[in-house]
């Protein structure tokens, strides 16, 4: 029979598997006869394309992909330092805010007011040090809710409180801050800066940073409200020092991302866009699905959000007619929602075993072999 040619494509199995090890496991499967001993199929081709849409494995996908890592200190979201990664090829740069400002980086630990994205502004003038001209700021994860002022921060603007003081501001302490000084602002006029986000939150109001995003990093009731009167501050005192759309762009969608960090970066001319269909270019997704028959791709969980721009709906959409087959942990979806998503067929972990797989990576790894097996006898 002619060669069958596989495009594994998946994203993360959040706090369970990596998109790498997601895809390599499946490759395993669809490759090798699992027995005694592994034999290798003759009659089928598969490449891995680890995926990411901007949160947190996004700097992961590019280093598979080809660019190359480069080592960065930044100052964590606690103020203090840390160690990170940004990826870079040619003049294009790939932070993600998770890895510099991320929840994760607290250890468990969540301070809605108290966390900085001063982090953020340090990974990005990595990135302008190495002679980026193109900066792609993957948006998800972040533990702030400072309206990216603390990266603004770290790009030379300078916040001023009543006495007179330069401090770095965070979610809680912008109240301080009585002036904003521009003048040492790092220039950005020559360099592109996309923004990667699938939320379309606003930075104010009941649909903003504060009100929906700051609760999960561990924010109550009165801290949200504190929260938002300081964001709406800061709005405020960009507009007095020379941001004339501050207020504009604290509207547009996606500006409440990451904490404000979107809403920070369309001031300084970034665009906001969607993460999915941004990574799948970034990673030349197309020119692969050109060279091959089949997509599988996948997702810890498949449900009613799937299709609001999220990363597997834009896989199958830009599938080019070639089938798509996608493997969950678990899935909400009917068979009819799949097909109009363009999804042929779905695999979930949770309808081969009781156990919650999400806290047993070696369980999720043989149950997607096992899956990747499937998928090539049932396209033979």
């Amino acid at each position: 029979m002619n060669q069958l040619r596989v495009l594994v494509a998946p994203d993360k199995f959040k706090g369970s598997l990596t998109a790498a090890e997601v895809a390599d496991a499946l490759a395993e499967g669809i490759t090798l006869c699992r027995g005694a001993v592994d034999v290798p199929r003759d009659g089928v081709r598969v490449q891995t394309l680890p995926l990411a849409d901007g949160g947190d494995g996004s700097v992961a996908a590019a280093i598979r992909a080809g660019f190359t890592p480069l080592p960065t200190v930044v100052t964590g979201p606690d103020g203090q330092p840390a160690t990170s990664t940004i990826a870079f090829s040619e003049t294009t740069a790939v932070v993600e805010v998770a890895a510099v400002s991320g929840l994760a980086m607290l250890g468990g630990r969540r301070d809605a007011t108290g966390s900085t994205s001063h982090g953020v502004g340090d990974a990005i003038l990595t990135a302008l040090n190495a002679g980026a001209s193109r900066i792609i700021i993957a948006l998800g994860g972040s533990a702030s809710t400072d309206g990216g002022a603390g990266m603004l921060s770290a790009l030379g603007l300078r916040f001023v409180t009543h006495d007179g003081r330069s401090m770095i501001p965070t979610g809680g302490s912008l109240a301080e801050v009585d002036h904003i000084d521009v003048a040492g602002l790092m220039p950005l006029q020559n360099v592109e800066i996309v923004a990667a986000c699938d939320v379309r939150n606003p930075l104010l109001g009941v649909d903003g940073a504060a009100s929906v995003f700051a609760p999960q990093k561990g924010a109550d009731e009165d801290e949200v409200a504190v929260l938002e009167r300081n964001l709406t501050h800061l709005v405020e005192l960009l507009s007095a020092a020379g941001f004339s759309d501050a207020e504009n762009l604290a509207g547009v969608s996606g500006a409440g991302s990451a904490g404000g960090i979107g809403f920070a970066l369309a001031l300084l001319g970034g665009d906001l866009v969607s993460g999915a269909d941004l990574f799948l270019d970034l990673l030349d997704y197309d020119t692969m699905v050109s060279a091959s028959d089949l997509i599988v791709t996948g997702e810890g969980s498949l449900d009613a959000q799937t299709s609001q721009g999220k990363l597997i709906a834009a896989v199958a959409r830009r599938a080019h007619g070639r089938p798509v087959i996608a493997v969950a942990g678990r899935s909400e979806l009917s068979h009819d929602e799949a097909e109009c998503l363009g999804i042929r067929e779905v695999h979930t972990l949770a309808a081969m075993t009781n156990i919650d797989t999400r806290s047993d990576a070696a369980l999720s790894r043989e149950l997607l072999r096992r899956i990747g097996t499937r998928i090539f006898e049932d396209a033979s």
